[in-house]
């Protein structure tokens, strides 16, 4: 079996800049900064055979180059305690349309439909028994986070392997976005 998703990387130096937020909550595990990138699909655990299938789906999406622009944090939950920090998006009907266009191809070629709503971010930690001071300091302190917008020109598929150090993503395949105008 291996373990994929579909993601944007992120410019060196952008990632970078990123990683200076990593800091501040204790009981953080942050992400490493090379780790960093906005996932689009995850598509877990298949057998290695359907990569292939996997590939040629998702060569078959089209769409035009486009900007991206990083904005704010925030944090998601669950059963009341924070679960993750995260650097957001700035509404990007583009990258709608890209997340949508590899859901549809993914589900035609047989991968189960995520079920879950796009929610663009990029996750920077994630918390188990973080001090909520240290959060709430970490989210008001950095509010006001904000990118120079990058130009995004590919898509990756990634295999995702657990190890004990933390996760390794390696890129299988790029992906290019064409010069065609956006929707």
């Amino acid at each position: 079996m291996i373990r994929l998703f579909v993601a944007l990387s992120l410019p060196d130096d952008l990632r970078q800049r990123l990683g200076t937020l990593c800091n501040g909550v204790r009981e953080a595990r942050w992400v490493q900064e090379e780790n960093l990138h906005l996932t689009l699909r995850f598509i877990g655990e298949i057998e290695e055979p359907e990569v292939g299938y996997i590939m040629a789906a998702l060569s078959s999406v089209q769409l035009g180059r486009f900007d991206l622009t990083l904005s704010g944090v925030g944090h998601f939950e669950s059963r009341n305690k924070i679960r993750s920090l995260w650097a957001g998006i700035q509404n990007s009907p583009a990258l709608d349309l890209l997340q949508q266009r590899i859901e549809t191809v993914l589900t035609r070629h047989g991968v189960a439909p995520d079920g879950r709503n796009f929610s663009p971010h990029i996750t920077l930690a994630r918390l188990k028994q973080a001090p909520p001071a240290y959060v709430r300091n970490w989210l008001e302190g950095n509010s006001y986070f904000q990118a120079t917008p990058f130009t995004l020109d590919h898509f990756t598929l990634f295999e995702s392997y657990r190890a004990h150090t933390g996760a390794i993503y390696t890129p299988l395949q790029e992906f290019p976005l064409n010069d065609e105008v956006t929707a």
